[in-house]
Protein backbone atom coordinates (compact mmCIF):
# COMPACT_ATOMS: atom_id res chain seq x y z
CA UNK A 1 0.00 0.00 0.00
CA UNK A 2 2.84 2.38 0.82
CA UNK A 3 4.36 1.84 -2.65
CA UNK A 4 1.05 2.70 -4.29
CA UNK A 5 0.73 5.95 -2.30
CA UNK A 6 4.31 6.86 -3.18
CA UNK A 7 3.65 6.33 -6.90
CA UNK A 8 0.50 8.48 -6.75
CA UNK A 9 2.31 11.28 -4.88
CA UNK A 10 5.20 11.26 -7.37
CA UNK A 11 2.73 11.35 -10.27
CA UNK A 12 0.89 14.32 -8.75
CA UNK A 13 4.14 16.20 -8.15
CA UNK A 14 5.25 15.51 -11.73
CA UNK A 15 1.91 16.70 -13.10
CA UNK A 16 1.91 19.90 -11.04
CA UNK A 17 5.54 20.55 -12.02
CA UNK A 18 4.66 20.28 -15.72
CA UNK A 19 1.78 22.74 -15.49
CA UNK A 20 3.89 25.50 -13.91
CA UNK A 21 5.75 27.75 -16.31
CA UNK A 22 9.43 28.09 -15.67
CA UNK A 23 11.21 31.33 -16.48
CA UNK A 24 13.04 31.22 -19.79
CA UNK A 25 16.72 32.02 -20.11
CA UNK A 26 15.96 33.63 -23.48
CA UNK A 27 15.23 37.37 -23.03
CA UNK A 28 13.38 37.41 -26.38
CA UNK A 29 10.72 35.13 -24.91
CA UNK A 30 9.37 38.02 -22.84
CA UNK A 31 9.85 40.87 -25.33
CA UNK A 32 7.05 43.37 -25.46
CA UNK A 33 5.93 45.62 -28.30
CA UNK A 34 6.82 49.22 -27.38
CA UNK A 35 5.36 50.91 -30.44
CA UNK A 36 3.36 49.89 -33.49
CA UNK A 37 2.11 51.99 -36.42
CA UNK A 38 0.34 50.67 -39.51
CA UNK A 39 -1.10 53.21 -41.97
CA UNK A 40 -2.57 52.57 -45.42
CA UNK A 41 -3.93 55.32 -47.65
CA UNK A 42 -6.68 53.98 -49.87
CA UNK A 43 -6.54 56.86 -52.37
CA UNK A 44 -2.98 56.28 -53.64
CA UNK A 45 -1.97 52.91 -52.14
CA UNK A 46 0.85 54.37 -50.07
CA UNK A 47 1.60 52.82 -46.72
CA UNK A 48 3.77 53.22 -43.66
CA UNK A 49 4.41 50.77 -40.88
CA UNK A 50 6.83 50.58 -38.00
CA UNK A 51 7.28 48.70 -34.78
CA UNK A 52 9.78 48.43 -31.96
CA UNK A 53 10.12 45.78 -29.26
CA UNK A 54 11.69 45.86 -25.81
CA UNK A 55 14.55 43.58 -26.90
CA UNK A 56 15.89 45.98 -29.54
CA UNK A 57 14.12 44.71 -32.65
CA UNK A 58 12.86 47.55 -34.84
CA UNK A 59 11.43 47.69 -38.35
CA UNK A 60 10.00 50.48 -40.44
CA UNK A 61 8.93 50.68 -44.07
CA UNK A 62 7.08 53.08 -46.32
CA UNK A 63 6.17 52.97 -49.97
CA UNK A 64 3.48 52.57 -52.57
CA UNK A 65 2.25 49.00 -52.95
CA UNK A 66 3.51 47.34 -56.11
CA UNK A 67 5.79 50.25 -57.07
CA UNK A 68 8.45 50.91 -54.48
CA UNK A 69 9.35 50.51 -50.84
CA UNK A 70 12.13 51.67 -48.58
CA UNK A 71 12.83 50.90 -45.00
CA UNK A 72 15.17 49.71 -42.32
CA UNK A 73 15.44 46.92 -39.81
CA UNK A 74 17.59 46.26 -36.78
CA UNK A 75 18.09 43.52 -34.20
CA UNK A 76 20.75 42.15 -31.87
CA UNK A 77 22.51 38.84 -32.48
CA UNK A 78 22.83 36.33 -29.61
CA UNK A 79 26.41 37.60 -29.26
CA UNK A 80 25.12 41.15 -28.68
CA UNK A 81 26.11 42.64 -32.06
CA UNK A 82 23.67 45.20 -33.48
CA UNK A 83 22.65 44.34 -37.05
CA UNK A 84 21.22 47.21 -39.07
CA UNK A 85 19.84 46.94 -42.58
CA UNK A 86 18.44 49.62 -44.87
CA UNK A 87 16.86 48.81 -48.21
CA UNK A 88 14.95 50.03 -51.21
CA UNK A 89 12.84 47.96 -53.57
CA UNK A 90 11.79 49.45 -56.88
CA UNK A 91 12.07 48.88 -60.64
CA UNK A 92 15.76 48.04 -60.06
CA UNK A 93 14.96 45.24 -57.61
CA UNK A 94 15.70 44.77 -53.92
CA UNK A 95 18.81 46.70 -52.83
CA UNK A 96 19.88 46.02 -49.25
CA UNK A 97 22.70 47.86 -47.49
CA UNK A 98 24.34 46.93 -44.23
CA UNK A 99 27.76 46.46 -42.66
CA UNK A 100 27.03 42.76 -42.07
CA UNK A 101 26.29 41.93 -45.73
CA UNK A 102 28.98 40.13 -47.73
CA UNK A 103 30.72 42.04 -50.50
CA UNK A 104 31.55 40.58 -53.91
CA UNK A 105 35.16 39.68 -54.63
CA UNK A 106 37.20 42.25 -56.56
CA UNK A 107 37.13 42.08 -60.37
CA UNK A 108 40.26 40.26 -61.62
CA UNK A 109 42.94 42.46 -63.20
CA UNK A 110 42.69 40.63 -66.56
CA UNK A 111 38.96 41.42 -66.81
CA UNK A 112 39.57 45.08 -65.91
CA UNK A 113 42.20 45.30 -68.67
CA UNK A 114 39.80 43.68 -71.18
CA UNK A 115 37.05 46.13 -70.31
CA UNK A 116 39.46 49.05 -70.65
CA UNK A 117 40.62 47.78 -74.07
CA UNK A 118 37.01 47.45 -75.28
CA UNK A 119 36.25 50.97 -74.04
CA UNK A 120 39.31 52.39 -75.86
CA UNK A 121 38.72 50.50 -79.15
CA UNK A 122 35.03 50.97 -80.03
CA UNK A 123 35.74 50.88 -83.77
CA UNK A 124 36.91 47.26 -83.51
CA UNK A 125 33.85 46.21 -81.57
CA UNK A 126 30.89 47.34 -83.69
CA UNK A 127 27.86 45.62 -85.17
CA UNK A 128 29.12 45.78 -88.79
CA UNK A 129 31.87 43.34 -87.87
CA UNK A 130 29.25 40.93 -86.48
CA UNK A 131 27.15 41.25 -89.65
CA UNK A 132 30.17 40.47 -91.83
CA UNK A 133 31.00 37.33 -89.86
CA UNK A 134 27.34 36.31 -89.80
CA UNK A 135 27.06 36.68 -93.60
CA UNK A 136 30.26 34.63 -94.05
CA UNK A 137 28.88 31.76 -91.93
CA UNK A 138 25.53 31.98 -93.70
CA UNK A 139 27.26 31.70 -97.08
CA UNK A 140 29.28 28.68 -95.90
CA UNK A 141 26.13 26.98 -94.60
CA UNK A 142 24.36 27.41 -97.96
CA UNK A 143 27.41 26.13 -99.84
CA UNK A 144 27.36 22.85 -97.90
CA UNK A 145 23.57 22.47 -97.81
CA UNK A 146 23.43 20.75 -101.18
CA UNK A 147 25.69 17.82 -100.23
CA UNK A 148 23.72 14.60 -99.76
CA UNK A 149 23.82 12.99 -96.32
CA UNK A 150 24.91 16.17 -94.56
CA UNK A 151 22.81 17.96 -92.01
CA UNK A 152 21.66 21.42 -93.00
CA UNK A 153 22.54 24.24 -90.65
CA UNK A 154 19.93 26.86 -89.82
CA UNK A 155 21.59 30.05 -88.65
CA UNK A 156 19.63 32.46 -86.50
CA UNK A 157 17.73 35.13 -88.36
CA UNK A 158 18.48 38.80 -87.85
CA UNK A 159 14.76 39.47 -87.73
CA UNK A 160 12.54 38.70 -84.76
CA UNK A 161 9.17 37.20 -85.55
CA UNK A 162 6.38 36.88 -83.03
CA UNK A 163 5.77 33.32 -81.86
CA UNK A 164 2.99 31.44 -83.60
CA UNK A 165 -0.23 31.08 -81.66
CA UNK A 166 -0.93 27.56 -80.48
CA UNK A 167 -4.30 26.13 -79.66
CA UNK A 168 -4.51 24.81 -76.13
CA UNK A 169 -6.94 22.37 -74.66
CA UNK A 170 -8.43 22.67 -71.19
CA UNK A 171 -6.94 20.33 -68.62
CA UNK A 172 -10.30 18.61 -68.19
CA UNK A 173 -10.28 17.64 -71.87
CA UNK A 174 -6.80 16.18 -71.57
CA UNK A 175 -7.80 14.16 -68.51
CA UNK A 176 -11.17 12.97 -69.85
CA UNK A 177 -11.71 9.21 -69.43
CA UNK A 178 -11.53 6.84 -72.38
CA UNK A 179 -14.91 5.67 -73.63
CA UNK A 180 -15.30 2.00 -72.77
CA UNK A 181 -17.45 1.21 -75.80
CA UNK A 182 -15.33 2.76 -78.53
CA UNK A 183 -11.89 2.87 -76.97
CA UNK A 184 -11.62 6.44 -78.27
CA UNK A 185 -11.34 9.62 -76.28
CA UNK A 186 -14.69 11.46 -76.12
CA UNK A 187 -13.24 14.59 -77.72
CA UNK A 188 -11.45 15.42 -80.92
CA UNK A 189 -7.92 16.66 -80.46
CA UNK A 190 -6.82 19.37 -82.91
CA UNK A 191 -3.55 21.12 -82.30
Amino acid sequence: MFKMQLVVIVAIIAFVGQTQSFPSDNPDAHAEIRSFVNELKQDDGSYNYQFETSNGIAQQEQGVGGYYASGSSQYYTPEGQLIQLTYTADENGFQPQGEHLPTPPPIPEAILKSLEWIRNHPEENNEDQYDHKHDHHEHAAHAHAGHAGQQQIQLPSKQYLAPQAQQTLPVAALLAPVSASSGVLPYERKI
